[in-house]
């Protein structure tokens, strides 16, 4: 028995990344997921590993920065499994990096789409079922960039900070209903961190090093456990809090560092 069985998920941005690992630890602790993911490629490969778990998995093509198709996409799962226990709003784009003064209005438009208004129609679209089921659990993401003010990232970081203040206000809403809501701050070697990678050269080398367990974190075996954490019994006395998950990342820079540190050693 896992920690989510006979649970019911649905996953956006499941197709690779954070969302690609919760969606596997998800089955391995029991429960049945959808995933919600706009590449069919990648939506029908991570189906198919799934199931090969042993698992339930179901792949639905979902443009999240459409209303239409998240509204279609969580109906789809109560209809497909008579329930909806937990929510995962993992899907993002990275952004176009430049600078703030070269962010264009567009820029902005389509990173708000993805992450502020495709969590936002997801929440309110699954909030019904899991009211009158009794509860639910919704995980969201932000980003070490609200704090740091990250190069070449204003407009994610704007939505990224959106999606923080919106996972407080739904936490304080909606705990009349048992459902639980909470946000993950990673930092992982995620598809998206490969894709700046290959942008920004150096920068995979230069990310390892910042971080004090001296790695970036695994999407499957670092992010996603903590994400089901969230997501079971567990954790049934959180909400709206904000996890970093980050390999100490979020500890103060000041170098403390003993002159004879061997000594302690």
């Amino acid at each position: 028995m896992g920690m989510l069985q006979d649970k019911v998920a649905l996953v956006t941005g499941a197709g690779q990344g954070i969302g690609r690992g919760t969606a596997r630890v998800f089955v391995k602790e029991g429960a049945s997921v959808v995933i919600a993911e706009i590449s069919e490629e990648h939506g029908a490969l991570v189906e198919a590993e799934l199931n090969s778990l042993g698992g339930c998995g179901k792949f639905i093509h979902t443009d999240v920065s459409q209303k239409a198709a998240v509204e279609a996409a969580v109906k789809a799962t109560v209809k497909e499994f008579g329930r909806i226990d937990i929510l995962v709003n993992a899907a993002l784009k990275l952004p176009t990096p430049v600078t703030m003064e070269n962010k264009t209005d567009a820029m902005l438009a389509e990173q708000l789409g993805i992450g502020v208004w495709g969590s936002w129609w997801a929440m309110q679209t699954a909030m019904p079922y899991m009211r009158d089921q009794g509860g639910g659990r919704i995980i969201n993401f932000t980003s070490m960039d609200v704090d740091t003010g990250a190069w070449l990232h204003a407009d994610h970081s704007i939505v990224k900070a959106g999606i923080a203040a919106m996972s407080r206000s739904a936490a304080i809403d909606w705990a009349r209903y048992n459902i639980n809501v909470n946000v993950i701050a990673p930092v992982a070697a995620s598809a998206a961190f490969d894709q700046m990678c290959v942008d920004r050269p150096g920068l995979r080398e230069q990310a390892g090093q910042a971080v004090p367990l001296g790695r970036m974190g695994h999407p499957e075996d670092d992010i996603a456990p903590v994400v089901a954490f969230l997501a079971s019994e567990a954790a049934r006395f959180m909400t709206g809090v904000t996890i970093p998950v980050d390999g100490g990342l979020n500890l103060p820079r000041g170098n403390s560092t003993p002159a004879d540190l061997e000594f302690f050693s």
